[in-house]
């Protein structure tokens, strides 16, 4: 991910990072916790659930990336196309 802002791009790998480190340790505590006193069935269906925050967190920052991302691309289209215009303005002008 390449976003303009360095500081929002380092700020949102961190995010992500968190949010994919808290699905992974939701999902392990609840395998260990659960395997040996239940069954295997019960604590794959609890690994899921201790895991959804996190998968929520990288959905949601995903999103958002995404959409910061579609902004910058209509930044530059924009950009370009005033640039055009320009240019077709003086070609008829002359």
């Amino acid at each position: 991910m390449r976003l303009s802002s360095k500081t929002l791009t380092i700020i949102l790998n961190l995010l992500l990072g968190a949010a994919w480190a808290a699905t992974l340790i939701g999902a392990v505590s609840a395998l260990m916790h659960y395997s040996t006193s239940q069954g295997w069935l019960y604590a794959l269906a609890t690994m899921l659930i201790w895991a959804l925050p996190g998968l929520v967190a990288i959905v949601l920052l995903e999103y958002l990336i995404r959409g910061f991302e579609r902004h910058e691309e209509a930044l530059r289209q924009s950009r370009l196309l005033k640039e055009i215009l320009h240019e077709l303005r003086q070609r008829r002008s002359e």
